[in-house]
């Protein structure tokens, strides 16, 4: 049995049967080391710290809601990515995930290439210093302007979306006198196992050309004929947060056969192939994502074995692994302010922060792990719903989880693994500042995207 209290709220107050959730930790003060960061640890108090800073001097000095990134960790991640896949293949990190000049410097400085969607990841990225040849630009709707400004930064690829796409990069890039060189985006028809809105390989969605009814092919054919273009390679993506490499293995058998079939039609084997990125994360303790090196060797096998079949030179591989570098590195930390206990139902924790902060767990209905960090407690795990302030039932931070029985208004609860998408999707709802974004190393911490001010939204204001 069950009721539904609001149409925006995701099983929101639902009466659910026994079970639907996981049982307690047998230690409520443990910190999986899947989930959070690599330097996260409790002290001799029983806070938690990160980059040996404990989170109750972080919140005394940063404010509540903010999110930490421990940058000793998020450097180890690319360099991990960088080493599994070599020198014969490339790593583009996906700004989409997070994106500031500070992430930027850092990719730069750990030799990864970087992936941007718009204008403005362009414009962070350039101005923060990374080669514009070590840059690709994506997007399904592309405009004039970021092709312009793309092309005369001398981006190293744009990945063409549309057939409309195609000629407008061939113009401008005509007009500029340079070949730009490209990749397209090809709609394998894949599903990736994952939500159904960021899933990105079927053919009902507005990524890409599809393989189907030779489209696909036709791009390809455009794309050669003209003389603004230098086509390097194909590109797919089949979705985000994917454990199973076998949508990874049938899209590359796929990609491999359109390789084939322009050589065969055209006599050019394209030098480059982009399997996208999507790979999952540990949001709780029930995910087991893989190792770069693992995920390196599967996709390297996958892509040989079908060149091998189909009698192509193996191409050069890149990725694009945004969410599993940045996600696992930050963790999100709330001031607890109000609890209510329901009868028979859960308690509610409300904290300083909420949708505005992390939309994930609405739009997404994903999950989350959520612990106690201020302190230690022996208390009796108590069933949990972490919510936001903002006037929304939908406004859920952690669905479902187990926090000590003895929290009480004032605590610090953290919420790991928001590194990706978080402080991206961040609103103003109900006017709300966005939280900053900081830095944590060896010790130090610095603010590497400040907290917004009332002074900020008001400059938007015009009156």
């Amino acid at each position: 049995m069950s009721r539904s209290a609001h149409p925006a709220g995701p099983r929101h107050a639902d009466v659910l049967p026994e079970g639907h959730y996981s049982a307690p930790a047998a230690d409520l003060n443990a910190l999986d080391e899947k989930v959070w960061s690599r330097t996260v640890t409790r002290d001799a108090d029983g806070a938690l710290t990160v980059g040996g800073i404990a989170v109750a001097r972080l919140a005394e000095e940063f404010g509540t809601p903010a999110y930490f990134l421990d940058e000793s960790d998020f450097r180890a991640r690319c360099r991990a990515w960088a080493d599994a896949f070599g020198p014969d293949a490339d790593v583009f990190y996906a700004g989409k995930a997070f994106l500031s000049r500070a992430v930027v410097r850092w990719l730069k400085e750990e030799g990864l290439n970087l992936d941007v969607c718009s204008g403005g990841e362009l414009t962070t990225a350039l101005d923060a210093g990374m080669p514009a040849e070590r840059i690709a630009f994506h997007g399904n709707n592309k405009t004039v302007a970021e092709i312009e400004r793309a092309v005369e930064a001398g981006v190293g690829r744009i990945v063409l979306d549309s057939f409309q796409e195609i000629v407008r990069v061939a113009h401008i890039a005509q007009r500029h006198g340079v070949r730009q060189r490209v990749q397209i985006r090809v709609t394998v028809g894949v599903e990736a196992h994952t939500h159904e809105f960021i899933a990105t390989a079927h053919e009902d969605q507005k990524f890409g050309i599809a393989l189907a009814d030779g489209q696909a092919a036709e791009a390809v054919r455009r794309a050669l004929s003209l003389d603004g273009l230098e086509l390097i390679g194909v590109h797919s993506h089949i979705g985000s947060q994917i454990f199973d490499m076998a949508g990874f293995e049938v899209s590359a058998r796929r990609v491999v056969q359109l390789l084939a079939e322009i050589r065969d039609e055209h006599g050019v084997e394209l030098p480059e192939i982009d399997l996208g990125g999507g790979l999952g994360i540990a949001y709780t303790s029930d995910d087991d994502p893989r190792e770069p090196h693992e995920i390196a060797k599967a996709l390297s096998d996958i892509v040989t074995r079908e060149c091998e079949s189909a009698k192509l030179r193996t191409p050069r591989i890149s990725v694009e692994p945004g969410r599993a570098i940045v996600g696992p590195t930050a963790f999100t930390l709330y001031e607890v302010g109000t609890i209510k206990p329901l009868e028979g139902l859960r308690t509610y924790v409300s904290v300083d922060g909420g949708m505005s902060d992390n939309i994930r767990t609405a739009l997404y209905d994903a999950e989350y792990s959520v612990a106690l960090v201020s302190r230690t407690s022996d208390a009796e795990p108590m069933l949990v719903r972490v919510v936001g302030k903002h006037c929304e039932s939908g406004d859920i931070v952690v669905k479902d989880a187990f926090l000590p029985a003895d929290l009480a208004p004032g605590d610090l609860i953290a919420v790991p693994a928001t590194g990706a998408y978080c402080r991206s999707m961040a609103s103003n709802y109900n006017h709300a500042l966005r939280p900053p974004v900081v830095a944590v190393r060896e010790g130090e911490a610095r603010v590497i995207v400040r907290r917004e001010t009332e002074e900020d939204l008001l400059r938007l204001d015009v009156g």
